[in-house]
């Protein structure tokens, strides 16, 4: 529900000068309204635990231990022991960005696949997402992640041709590369020194980027304030829209023969090589391969099937503005205008667990850099605003496993579920339909975290 009437702020520029004001529609959790500032859009992710009343999560339920080297989630396993199991060829926990591409992916390959959601109540990464499909910032120190994310690139228009001939829905992806504006010459030399780096790492497979200085760049972005210094350009990078991405994976999903099972929180599950059963609200299901891309719920899912999946969440925050006719040629590292019209304004990294809601502070600081790189976005409305959070590993980077001890089981986490959209429909999910997943995706396993530290 929208409170009525409109939040006014002032966002400081520079020596106490205030330029706005600033708009913003104040929001409770759970509007229905706009873009996704609560938890009533769409499929979703899935997690563990229900919530109470009071919106607290459950204690973790007790794990045992059973014959014949199975594992049983033993609260509730016993009630579900008689339910008779909807059986198919693959499992997928997890109906956001990530569980969608990969159901895909394998419904269109043939698997009879069943796709588990736990419904509204879930953390919903996806429909928070910014949207960029994005290349350069991404694997400084780990090549193998720019090479992963670089390929998810070039399989995008692929993916964006085949949903839109199955389903008939535009993501609105356009990749004219993309820009990162530096607001200072210390900025500038700092992002020249991580672009170069990026290029150093990525030896014989490449690189490309260049360091734009303003005049150049004003040609190229028109409105560019005096504030901006420059900015790093590669050709890799662009942007489509999450929401539409989000439903045109679903549809292609189940117009393939796939089934989606919504209001399916997990109570239990079994496992054994090859064999896996899962208990949810919404009955019990079996099949020989398990997808958990349950995002935050990973966290707990994981070890009932020998995985593992050390994700916390981080909570990002965006601003949009009301319409404008077309003015941005490039999205940029905060900045973007949707196919709508709109422009997206962000974004925040702040380690605050799993609290969901919004500072003013920080939306502030957004628009104050927002206004600094564009100063024409001061005279526009900030009409939406929310928070959401992502899916972080320790050190920032996908989870890509099969269980050792289980095969047949998957697990799939991270926080770009629009950049690697098109590598999980087409790259990963050909791999769990054929039960092993590529070498080249063995530097994202779990096992990373388990190297004792140096003393």
């Amino acid at each position: 529900m929208i409170r009525r009437g409109l939040v006014v702020h002032r966002v400081p520029i520079g020596n106490g000068v205030l330029v706005g004001p600033v708009l913003m529609r104040s929001f409770r959790r759970g509007s229905t309204t706009g873009a996704p500032p609560g938890r009533c859009h769409g499929p979703g992710r899935h997690a563990l635990r229900p919530r109470d009343h009071q919106g607290r999560r459950d204690r973790p339920r007790p794990v045992r231990r059973c014959r014949r080297g199975a594992v049983d989630a033993a609260a509730g396993a016993a009630s579900h022991a008689a339910m008779p199991s909807r059986s198919s060829d693959a499992i997928v926990v997890g109906g956001g960005l990530v569980g969608a591409a990969i159901a895909s992916g394998l419904s269109e390959r043939g698997l009879d696949t069943v796709l588990l959601d736990e419904g509204d109540i879930a953390y919903r990464a996806s429909r928070g997402n910014f949207g960029l499909v994005w290349v350069q910032s991404k694997g400084l120190g780990a090549p193998w992640y720019q090479r992963w994310t670089r390929r998810s690139a070039a399989e995008w228009p692929a993916l964006a041709a085949a949903l839109a001939a199955r389903t008939g829905l535009d993501v609105a992806l356009a990749q004219p590369g993309g820009v990162h504006l530096c607001l200072s010459e210390e900025e500038f030399d700092e992002r020249a020194r991580r672009m170069a780096q990026m290029r150093a790492e990525a030896g014989n497979h490449g690189f490309e980027f260049r360091m734009i200085r303003a005049p150049e760049l004003r040609d190229m972005l028109p409105g560019l304030g005096p504030a901006v210094i420059g900015a790093s350009f590669t050709p890799y990078d662009g942007h489509a829209s999450p929401l539409a991405l989000l439903q045109a994976l679903h549809r292609a999903f189940t117009a393939a023969g796939g089934e989606y099972v919504p209001a399916a929180a997990v109570t239990g599950g079994r496992a054994a090589p090859g064999d896996f059963r899962v208990e949810t609200a919404a009955g019990a299901f079996a099949a020989p391969r398990l997808v958990l891309a349950a995002g935050l719920g990973n966290a707990e899912l994981a070890p009932l099937f020998g995985l593992s999946a050390p994700v916390r969440p981080q909570r990002g925050q965006i601003l949009v503005t009301e319409r404008a006719r077309a003015v941005l040629p490039l999205p940029s590292t905060t900045i973007r205008q949707t196919g709508e019209g709109t422009i997206m304004l962000g974004d925040s990294m702040e380690e605050v667990g799993f609290d969901t809601g919004q500072s003013p502070p920080v939306m502030a600081g957004i628009a104050r850099r927002a206004v600094l790189s564009f100063p024409w976005i001061a005279e526009l409305n900030v009409v939406r605003a929310w928070s959401a959070l992502r899916v972080m590993a320790p050190d920032g980077l996908p989870i890509y496993d099969q269980s050792e001890r289980f095969p047949g089981a998957f697990t799939a986490n991270c926080h770009s579920g629009v950049t690697l959209a098109a590598a999980h429909a087409r790259l990963l999910a050909p791999m769990i339909a054929e039960g092993a997943l590529d070498p080249v995706l063995a530097p994202f396993s779990a096992k990373r975290f388990d190297v004792p530290r140096a003393a």
